[in-house]
C-alpha cells in the first residue's frame, strides 16, 4: 500500500539522484579539462595516467547514476499509481512528485537525443 510518506522518500531520492548526476556530470567536464591540460604541459606519464584513470573513473559513474534514476523514477511512478487508485491522489507532496517525474521525463528526452 502506498503512502504520502513513500511518495516523500521516492521523491526526495529522485532529486537527490539528480543532484549527483550533475555532479559527475561536472566532474567529468572538470577532470577531461584537467586531463588534457596534463596532456598540453607534458606532465610525468605517470601522472597523466592517473589522471586518465581518474577520469574513467568519473566517466563510468554517469551510466550508473542514469540507471539508478531509471529505476527510482519507476518507482515513484508506481507509487503515484497506487495512490490514484486509492483516491488519495492529492495534496502537495502529489504536486511535488508529479513535478518531479516531469523534470526527469524532460531530462531523459533531452539527453536522448
Amino acid at each position: 500500500m502506498a503512502t504520502i510518506r513513500n511518495l516523500k522518500i521516492k521523491t526526495a531520492s529522485c532529486k537527490r539522484i539528480v543532484k549527483e548526476l550533475h555532479s559527475y556530470e561536472k566532474e567529468v567536464e572538470r577532470e577531461a579539462a584537467k586531463t588534457a591540460d596534463m596532456k598540453e604541459k607534458g606532465a610525468d606519464p605517470y601522472d597523466l595516467k592517473q589522471q586518465e584513470n581518474v577520469l574513467a573513473e568519473s566517466r563510468m559513474m554517469i551510466p550508473d547514476c542514469r540507471k539508478r534514476l531509471e529505476s527510482s523514477l519507476a518507482d515513484l511512478k508506481g507509487i503515484l499509481a497506487e495512490l490514484e487508485e486509492a483516491k488519495q491522489k492529492e495534496g502537495p507532496e502529489v504536486t511535488e512528485a508529479e513535478s518531479t517525474v516531469a523534470d526527469l521525463e524532460k531530462l531523459f528526452a533531452t539527453s536522448e537525443s
